[in-house]
């Protein structure tokens, strides 16, 4: 599939916040045909979908594909917004519950709320306090962020000085969130196989503003309460690492988070969740090396057959 021609964009006006005028994107595949079943997909930080290949395998399994960029992320990215800034991550689930009623109005009445990173910490929050989380039958959580990749005292110390710091400047933050490591293990003009928008996600990333960092933290605070009851799968990687430069093993690992947080924070989601660790999987397990990213297609099928 190609994402400039295989895709139908529909922009989703939403109500203004502290900023102004916010949108977000609804991506629909053109070969959708109002199936029962279709999945909508979840972005992470400092990311839009770019991932036709994915869309294509959920298309080849009998189901619709969408995808939201959400506020403040890719083609939803106005020019007076602050990039991925948010306070709360509750400010996403207006475009979620949108979306979820137009693709259920459109025949699809068994939806998989899938969430990559951000995405699925996000998604996992919805299915907690959405409007409209009684549409979705299930959830796909691909290596969601469930804890900060950072050594408790550090954590804690960031977060308090997030916390004054954010009262003085709204628009505080921290330079060079995600290593640059990652993005360049992706791209393909450095060591990566993907083409994506290097002004939607570049490769030195965004900054992460300190009331985004608040807000991260909240939610998943709010996880110790979870009480997902659809069925719920945690992918993630069979090991994590930490490279500030790029290396071979950057290809083998999650080099963004720490899977032990997901292993330790997945069973606590809700009553039927199922983990599955993907050997030599990437960050994005959909965006890893063919081998482990066919692996961690086929276990998720499996699972939703």
């Amino acid at each position: 599939m190609n994402l400039e021609t295989d895709f139908n964009h529909k922009t989703l006006p939403l109500s203004s916040d502290y900023e102004g005028e916010v949108i977000a994107t609804l991506i629909s595949a053109k070969e959708n045909s109002g199936r029962k079943k279709a999945v909508l997909y979840l972005h992470g930080f400092i990311d839009y979908f770019f991932h036709p290949h994915v869309a294509e395998q959920f298309l080849l399994h009998d189901f619709d594909f969408y995808a939201l960029d959400l506020r403040k992320y890719g083609r939803s990215l106005l020019p007076h917004q602050h990039p991925n800034y948010c306070k709360s991550l509750e400010e996403y689930f207006e475009e979620i519950s949108l979306a979820l009623r137009l693709i259920h109005d459109n025949n699809s009445t068994e939806i998989t709320l899938l969430g990559h990173s951000t995405g699925a910490l996000i998604a996992c929050n919805y299915m907690n306090d959405g409007a409209e989380k009684k549409l979705v039958k299930n959830v796909v959580a691909n290596s969601p962020f469930f804890d900060f990749n950072l050594p408790k005292p550090l954590k804690k110390a960031g977060l308090i000085m997030a916390k004054f710091s954010s009262k003085a400047m709204p628009y505080g933050k921290i330079e060079g969130a995600l290593p640059a490591s990652y993005p360049e293990s992706l791209h393909e003009d450095f060591h990566g196989e993907w083409n994506f928008n290097l002004a939607w996600k570049p490769i030195k990333g965004f900054p992460a503003f300190f009331n985004w960092l608040l807000a991260i933290n909240k939610a998943q605070k709010k996880l110790k309460n979870s009480n997902i009851t659809v069925p719920v799968l945690l992918l993630h990687s069979l090991q994590s690492k930490k490279m500030l430069k790029f290396q071979e093993a950057a290809f083998t690992a999650d080099i963004v988070l720490n899977v032990e947080h997901m292993k330790n924070v997945g069973p606590k989601l809700g009553s039927k969740v199922t983990l599955k660790a993907i050997p030599n999987g990437m960050h994005d397990l959909f965006l890893s090396q063919k081998e482990a990213r066919d692996n961690a297609f086929e276990v998720m099928f499996d699972w939703l057959d």
